[in-house]
């Protein structure tokens, strides 16, 4: 789908966990600030052909900090801009604290797998080119389509829930608790695969918040 295509506006650490949050400002009044400060970043550095604006953008968490991502998008329903925005975010911040590890995992739930989100990627990745494909997916944001961003942060999460399990699965000396929590980890990195997919084509059919 292209860039021009229709959407419906807003009225006016672990990338698979997204928590509930009590607070005493309205959250009709919140959820409606989430959803114009997502479509508001996005759409405004859309409009822009410059490089370091795209830069601005995929830093964000970095300068701001993702707890600040998290105050603005974390509570948004998930299949609106706000709450894909605030996953792929959480994605690209669990890659940035262990990119080893997910590495790994990518490697080992990578199979036969030739979905977009892997193009390119070598085997095995390294951890600087875990980064980078982390970056490429929020960059699309900007430079992409949309809707084929969050199908890319999806098939992301599918590659790494397999790989997951599979280490679960398959490395000696793990222990069962151990185990478990990472099944449970791939478990949740697939329902937000799902989210995203769904918000993927709620985008293309023009009535994603």
């Amino acid at each position: 789908m292209s860039s021009t295509a229709r959407h419906r506006r807003p009225k006016m650490t672990d990338p698979a966990v997204f928590d509930e949050r009590e607070g005493g400002a309205d959250p009709a009044t919140i959820s409606q600030a989430a959803q114009d400060t997502a479509h508001a970043l996005v759409y405004h550095g859309r409009d822009s052909d410059d490089p370091e604006v795209t830069e601005r953008f995929i830093r964000l968490a970095e300068t701001e900090g993702i707890e600040a991502i998290a105050e603005l998008w974390a509570d948004s329903p998930a299949h609106s801009l706000a709450g894909s925005l605030w996953r792929i975010y959480a994605i690209r911040a669990a890659v940035q604290e262990n990119p080893r590890r997910l590495s790994e995992y990518y490697s080992a739930g990578r199979g036969d797998t030739t979905t977009a989100a892997i193009a390119g990627v070598p085997e095995p990745p390294t951890s600087d080119e875990m980064t980078k494909l982390a970056d490429m997916v929020l960059a699309g944001m900007y430079t992409g389509d949309i809707d084929v961003a969050f199908d890319r942060a999806a098939a992301f999460c599918r590659v790494i829930s397999r790989g997951e399990a599979h280490w679960a699965d398959s490395h000696e000396g793990t222990s069962d608790d151990v185990a478990r929590r990472m099944t449970t980890r791939a478990d949740q990195l697939v329902r937000t695969a799902e989210e995203l997919e769904a918000s993927a084509r709620a985008f293309r059919a023009g009535t994603l918040d």
